[in-house]
């Protein structure tokens, strides 16, 4: 009997100062490691840019369309309307949504430094959700972006080369077993 009136007044004690802890703002709760990976994870979605949360494929192709013509400077007018012209025809967007969309994408570009030192990674995500016939005619509407002033710039030129490298699959896939 004297033991379980030792066990309880210690779980009581226990209580007690859990109760005192909560009264002076420590909590325990924090201490939990389910609901610390759910604010890892919360967190990591929360500050993570918004660009690689891109799941549509119409979305990605815009914002490769817009870093292409923004890639080297600001874009031009003329560039803004091939832009339109080409979120309208190819994509079959009304005049509304195209400018949306387009400034949708400049804002999520910014002032391009995330594409510039992630932009393998942006590739990558693009080639995730792109159909093959999607990322040539990505890669087609890019190349018309950076001709529109005439002929494309040395930063045009490479990024239409990484795109090209890594949004279409290999030609040769190495033989039968790859």
């Amino acid at each position: 009997m004297h033991i379980l009136l030792a066990l309880l007044g210690a779980i009581v004690t226990i209580l007690v100062l859990l109760s005192r802890m909560a009264d002076a703002g420590i909590d325990l709760g924090g201490l939990n490691p389910f609901s610390a990976y759910r604010r890892r994870k919360w967190r990591q979605k929360f500050e993570a840019n918004p660009m690689f949360s891109l799941k549509d494929p119409l979305e990605i192709g815009a914002v490769l369309l817009v870093w292409t013509a923004k890639c080297d400077g600001d874009m031009s007018a003329e560039q803004k309307r091939a832009i339109l012209d080409m979120l309208e025809k190819t994509f079959g967007l009304a005049s509304n949504q195209a400018a949306d969309l387009l400034g949708s994408c400049v804002h999520l570009i910014g002032n391009g430094q995330i594409l510039r030192s992630q932009l393998e990674d942006f590739l990558v995500l693009g080639r995730e959700h792109f159909s093959e016939e999607q990322a040539v005619s990505a890669i087609s509407l890019m190349q018309e972006v950076a001709r529109v002033e005439g002929t494309e710039s040395a930063q045009q030129h490479e990024l239409i080369d990484k795109a090209k490298h890594k949004l279409r699959p290999s030609a040769d896939p190495g033989g039968t077993w790859g």
